[in-house]
């Protein structure tokens, strides 16, 4: 499983021109799905998400000292099957170590609901669908987990 994390003031995601999802401040992820993943590192990838302090305690002091379940962030949460592609070889990307679509759409579901009971607010996108993502990344804040 990869994410991209991104810490942001605002991020939607638009399909068909239809906003999906939309949230204030709290964390962008991008989320692929290996096939090799199971629940478990779902589950991990879940606390790791959550419990990242990657927000300043106040104004006057900018060290990241909060995570998004103390801040009471908002989550938006798109899937990315491009983030397990292999540029190494060729001019065309490989995606052979992506979940099958079937897998990657139940795992993925899986990791939002297990963010969903952390009782934030968690919107997605449209899996599978081509989505635009509009994000305005805090600091600029972006990890790679």
């Amino acid at each position: 499983m990869r994410v991209i994390i991104q810490r942001v003031k605002s991020s939607q995601v638009v399909v068909n021109g239809e906003i999906m999802g939309k949230i204030g401040m709290g964390l962008n992820l991008l989320v692929g799905i290996a096939d090799t993943d199971t629940e478990a590192e779902l589950e991990w990838m879940a606390r790791k998400c959550l419990n990242l302090r990657l927000f300043p305690e106040s104004a006057d002091n900018d060290r990241w000292q909060q995570s998004i379940k103390e801040i009471s962030g908002e989550l938006l949460v798109v899937s990315q099957f491009t983030l397990y592609g292999d540029c190494r070889k060729g001019r065309r990307p490989s995606f052979d170590r992506s979940a099958s679509p079937k897998t990657a759409e139940s795992l993925y579901n899986c990791f939002v609901e297990k963010l969903r009971a952390s009782g934030l607010r968690v919107e997605t996108g449209k899996f599978g669908a081509m989505m635009q993502v509009s994000i305005e990344n805090d600091g600029p804040v972006t990890l790679i987990s």
